[in-house]
């Protein structure tokens, strides 16, 4: 979805310890072209072991880095923390250079709403529409809307309604719990397959719905 380049400005909202921005530097972009903001001090710390110059631990809803700056803005899984997500998209707009390009990922789907979104401090999930208007409506233009994780959509989709019903019948006592679990290695490696065969047929096939949502948009150039 983006095209890589040495010359271009890379930022990453939401970036934790700071793994997409290598993966960035990896696919070609310079390592003084790629920054990093997250309101995690450790996550900042261990990006900057990385080797990774540019990271800053900041509120994503007010970002002070130069406005016009960046060529691509990346943001996976950051949004729903946010209280005020139309404040933050206004932020990011005006950080990106006109004809620069944004790139949000969003758990996708108030149905899927569960512990896991309470303890991870959520304050929504997202259709595809929905963010896309929002986005509109801060000024991007929007060229890409679509569907991520779309073949484990069902089993977690089972799970959940499961849980809930055992959290409302049997242990409604109970605090909050996440869903994320370390997984057996074999399982893991299984899951990181089938995630990039999905990645692969993503550029011939629409999914009809996922487990995220995302939206591709840019700035317009006036």
């Amino acid at each position: 979805m983006m095209d890589i380049k040495a010359d271009r400005r890379y930022l990453d909202i939401g970036c934790s310890t700071g793994a997409l921005m290598q993966m960035l530097v990896e696919a070609g972009a310079k390592p003084e072209q790629v920054y990093g903001v997250d309101i995690s001090d450790p996550a900042i710390a261990r990006a900057r072991q990385r080797g990774l110059p540019h990271v800053h631990q900041m509120d994503a809803e007010q970002i002070t880095l130069p406005q016009g700056f960046f060529d691509y803005i990346v943001s996976s899984d950051c949004l729903e923390h946010l209280r005020n997500d139309k404040k933050a998209l206004a932020n990011w707009f005006e950080l990106l250079k006109p004809g620069g390009s944004i790139l949000i990922f969003v758990p996708a789907f108030m149905s899927l709403w569960s512990e896991h979104d309470v303890v991870n401090h959520h304050f929504r999930r997202y259709e595809p529409g929905e963010l896309a208007a929002k986005m509109e409506a801060a000024g991007f233009e929007v060229e890409q809307t679509g569907y991520w994780n779309f073949f484990l959509f069902m089993p977690i989709w089972s799970f959940r309604m499961i849980k809930r019903l055992m959290r409302r019948w049997v242990f409604n006592s109970q605090p909050p719990q996440e869903d994320l679990k370390t997984p057996n290695p074999l399982v893991n490696k299984l899951l990181y397959g089938l995630l990039q065969w999905e990645n692969q047929i993503m550029r011939l096939v629409r999914f009809p719905f996922g487990v995220s949502t995302f939206v591709k948009a840019k700035k317009p150039l006036s």
